[in-house]
C-alpha cells in the first residue's frame, strides 16, 4: 500500500480573516538561568523571566513564536563563549537575533526580569547579610528604512530597590510639641534648640520603593551597581535582612535626622544622576519613581519624573 504524503500548509503565514497590524505577537514568562560576567570578581547568575515580541503584518495569520524560544537560547548559548557584561546588552543581543529569525517583522521587544543579591553590612555590627534588589532590562530593534540589514536598536536598564523614609510634616508637629513641653519645663530657649538639633523627633515611617530606568542607545552603557546605590542614596535610609540592636539605633536616628517627602525622593534621585552620569548623552530617557507605603494611611503616596537628560540637566544645572 502505497503511503499519501501530505504538504502540509504554513498557517502562520496565511492570510488571517480581519487583516490589520498587531502591535506585539510574543511569548510571556520564558524562564532562564542567565550568567553575566563581571571584571575580577565572580560571575553572577540570575534566574530571569523574559517577555519577547515582534510586530506583525497585517496580511500573515500569525507569528512564528519558536523563533522567539531560539533567538533566546542562541543568544544565551553564545554567552558561554562570549562573555556578556550587562543584562541590557543580553536583551540587546536577542532582540537583534529575533528581527533576523522574523523576517516579516520591522521591530522586535525585548523584556528582561530577575532578582539580584547585593552584600551589605549591618551600619553599626558591620553583620554581613544579603539583600535582593530587583533589576529590569529592555532592547528594542527596529529594521531600518530601505536596508534590512541595519537595525535601530535602544536598550534599558533599571533597578528597584527597597528602602526608608520618615515624615518631615508629621516630625515638625512632634518637634514643635517637644519644645512647648521643654520650655513649660522651664528649659531655656537656646538649651531647647540645641537639643531639638541633636535628638530627632518621632514621626512616621514609611517603607520606600524607588525605581530608576534609563533608556540609551545600543553603544552607551549604564552601570546598574551606580542606579542601585542612587535610590538608596536617595531615601531617609537604607534598611537591612539583619540588625542588632546599636544597628536599629543607626537606621532609626540616621531616617530621622534626614525625613524625606516621597516628593523629596524623586527630586534626589534626579540631582544624583545628573551627578554620577555627567556623560549620559541628552536624549537618554530618565524614568524616576518612588512608592511610599504609608504606615498610618491606607493608601501609598507616590511621585514620578519621566524627562530626557538634557532637560534634567538643564533644570537642575539651572537650580
Amino acid at each position: 500500500m502505497e503511503h499519501c504524503i501530505f504538504n502540509l500548509p504554513d498557517v502562520q503565514a496565511s492570510k488571517p480573516s480581519i487583516a490589520i497590524n498587531l502591535t506585539r505577537v510574543g511569548v510571556t514568562n520564558v524562564k532562564k538561568l542567565v550568567e553575566i560576567k563581571r571584571k575580577d570578581k565572580r560571575p553572577i547568575v540570575l534566574i530571569s523571566t523574559f517577555d519577547v515580541f515582534v510586530d506583525l503584518p497585517s496580511d500573515r495569520k500569525g507569528a512564528n513564536l519558536s523563533r522567539n524560544f531560539e533567538a533566546v537560547d542562541e543568544v544565551l548559548e553564545k554567552v558561554l563563549s562570549t562573555p556578556v557584561y550587562e543584562i541590557e546588552q543580553l536583551c540587546s543581543d536577542i532582540a537583534h537575533n529575533l528581527l533576523g529569525r522574523h523576517e516579516y517583522a520591522n521591530q522586535a521587544e525585548v523584556r528582561m526580569k530577575s532578582e539580584y543579591m547585593i552584600r551589605r553590612a549591618s551600619p553599626s555590627t558591620g553583620i554581613k547579610c544579603q539583600e535582593v534588589v530587583n533589576i529590569f532590562a529592555e532592547a528594542s530593534a527596529v529594521r531600518g528604512a530601505g536596508n534590512d540589514d541595519y537595525f535601530d536598536v535602544k536598550k534599558l536598564i533599571g533597578a528597584e530597590v527597597v528602602g526608608m523614609t520618615a515624615c518631615p510634616c508629621a516630625q515638625e508637629i512632634m518637634r514643635d510639641k517637644a519644645a512647648n513641653e521643654l520650655s513649660e519645663l522651664g528649659v531655656d530657649r537656646d538649651t531647647i534648640i540645641k537639643f531639638l538639633e541633636r535628638v530627632p523627633m518621632a514621626t512616621h515611617n514609611q517603607r520606600g520603593r524607588g525605581i530608576i530606568s534609563i533608556k540609551v542607545a545600543h553603544d552607551f552603557d549604564v552601570s546598574l551597581e551606580s542606579i542601585i546605590n542612587i535610590i538608596e542614596r536617595s531615601m531617609s535610609s537604607s534598611v537591612y535582612e539583619v540588625l542588632k540592636r546599636s544597628d536599629e539605633k543607626v537606621v532609626v536616628e540616621t531616617a530621622h535626622m534626614n525625613p524625606k517627602f516621597v516628593e523629596d525622593c524623586v527630586r534626589a534621585m534626579a540631582d544624583n544622576i545628573v551627578r554620577e552620569f555627567p556623560d549620559l548623552p541628552d536624549n537618554a530617557v530618565i524614568t524616576i519613581k518612588q512608592t511610599n507605603e504609608e504606615s498610618i494611611h491606607r493608601h501609598n503616596a507616590f511621585a514620578e519624573r519621566v524627562a530626557l537628560m538634557g532637560d534634567l540637566r538643564m533644570e537642575i544645572n539651572q537650580e
